[in-house]
């Protein structure tokens, strides 16, 4: 059955939407059987991600004027459950960024986050690889650094290579790059020269990213010495599925980051999000040593069930909202 022609109809078939349910009931099944608890955190927050690379979508819930966020990820609670306690814990459900329209985004999708208290990284890795092989099974799961991809498909060092030389290459995709800084340079070189080449008939995951783009992850030195992000990436058909850490724990350090993250708003003429002082109450307190993972379900579905776009996967997209 096509997805209906008609503007109030909705934007996958009927058959997909069956087919979507039956793979939601497989993950949750996935977490029951390995004791891994589903929650339920507010989508609706006085406080949201810090991290200048997201939107979040604004709401007045009270009639006293201040603007609450529709959370990016339920990330921030879900620490706070794990550190009053609650062990391994997952959820799935809807997520908002503002200004993410197209092909692969649709301002509110859902996405899958969980937290395993005990597991370090490649524990986690491959645990989403099992998680993907309830949906897609068969295939090979394949791993390389963010360096040796570089040096692969865009034929620089991203560690090592000077300014100049990142920013002539990027230079070739974006005219105005050169304001830009090294960040943002490689950012766009990975989209354009990287990801279109990964996950081709496997599960390709990207280990040791820059530091500066830790996030929330901690951080440690590769086999060359040079500081690394403790987090990894999983694209599947050049899309990117998951995005897991080994989790900071560290309070003070994760004031720093938001603090820093807010600088960085300022100078991009964004505005500052609030720190979110519960959570680092929460981790204070103590967050237990544990990876976690958010995995795009829509993205995921799309490779699953062999459509190209997210709005075929999701009953109404934006435009039919």
């Amino acid at each position: 059955m096509q997805r209906s022609s008609e503007p109030w109809g909705p934007s996958a078939s009927l058959d997909t939407l069956r087919a979507r349910a039956a793979a939601l009931g497989r993950i949750r099944a996935f977490f029951a059987v390995r004791g891994v608890l589903e929650v339920d955190t507010p989508q609706l927050c006085p406080v949201s991600a810090t991290d200048p690379l997201l939107d979040s979508v604004t709401a007045q819930p009270f009639r006293d004027g201040r603007d609450w966020y529709l959370q990016t990820s339920p990330e921030f609670p879900l620490k706070r459950l794990l550190a009053a306690g609650a062990g391994p814990i997952y959820q799935m459900g809807k997520c908002f960024r503002r200004g993410e329209a197209g092909p692969r985004h649709n301002p509110e999708f859902t996405m899958l986050e969980w937290y395993r208290p005990g597991f370090g990284l490649d524990d986690l890795i491959s645990e989403v690889a099992l998680l993907v092989a309830e949906l897609l099974p068969g295939l090979p799961l394949r791993r390389a650094s963010y360096r040796e991809l570089f040096r692969r498909h865009a034929g620089i060092d991203p560690f090592n290579d000077t300014d100049a030389s990142v920013q002539a290459r990027a230079l070739v995709l974006a005219p105005d790059a050169a304001q830009w800084e090294r960040g943002a340079l490689l950012d766009l070189l990975f989209s354009a020269q990287v990801e279109p080449h990964l996950g081709e008939g496997c599960l390709e995951v990207v280990t040791e990213f820059p530091a500066s783009q830790a996030a929330l992850a901690r951080t440690r030195k590769d086999a060359a010495g040079d500081l690394v992000a403790a987090r990894f990436e999983l694209f599947m058909r050049g899309l990117e599925i998951a995005n897991g850490y080994d989790e900071l724990c560290d309070p003070a350090e994760l004031r720093r980051r938001f603090e820093a993250d807010n600088r960085e708003r300022l100078r991009r003429g964004l505005v500052p999000v609030p720190v979110d002082e519960r959570l680092l109450a929460a981790m204070t307190h103590g967050l237990p040593a544990c990876s976690g993972v958010a995995l795009g379900v829509d993205r995921l579905l799309m490779v699953a069930l062999g459509k190209q776009r997210i709005d075929e996967v999701i009953a109404f997209s934006a435009d039919r909202a």
